[in-house]
């Protein structure tokens, strides 16, 4: 079992910068593929970016946030991160973050935990 608390949402104004995290409970967080997701009301959940475990390093991003968002993991300390710098209000989102074994399925949607998520706006 794991579970996900994020933090680090808040007001901020285009072009800044947010860094949002993302702890996790269990002894087996660095096994555990970790993805960055966004959902904004009436729409469906959209893929952010992911990155894999078990050392692997592999990481992913969408086409929207490459270039512009870093994700980056902590083992030692069962953390996720989401450096978001840019930021567009088209970036207004509740943000997530998810964990899965499967990396593909990651960037699918499809993780086995889910996090409450953080609130992020971006005034223009």
């Amino acid at each position: 079992q794991v579970q996900l608390v994020e933090s680090g949402g808040g007001l901020v104004q285009a072009g800044g910068s947010l860094r949002l995290s993302c702890a996790a409970s269990g002894r087996t967080f660095s096994s555990y593929g970790m993805g960055w997701f966004r959902q904004t009301p009436g729409k469906e959940r959209e893929f952010v970016a992911a990155i894999g475990g078990g050392g692997g390093g592999i990481i992913y991003y969408a086409a929207s946030v490459k270039g512009r968002f870093a994700i980056s993991r902590d083992n030692a300390k069962n953390m996720v991160y989401l450096q978001m710098n840019s930021l567009k209000p088209e970036d207004t989102a509740l943000y997530c973050c998810g964990a899965g074994h499967v990396f593909a399925d990651i960037r699918s949607g499809k993780c086995d935990y889910w996090g409450q998520g953080t609130q992020v706006t971006v005034s223009s």
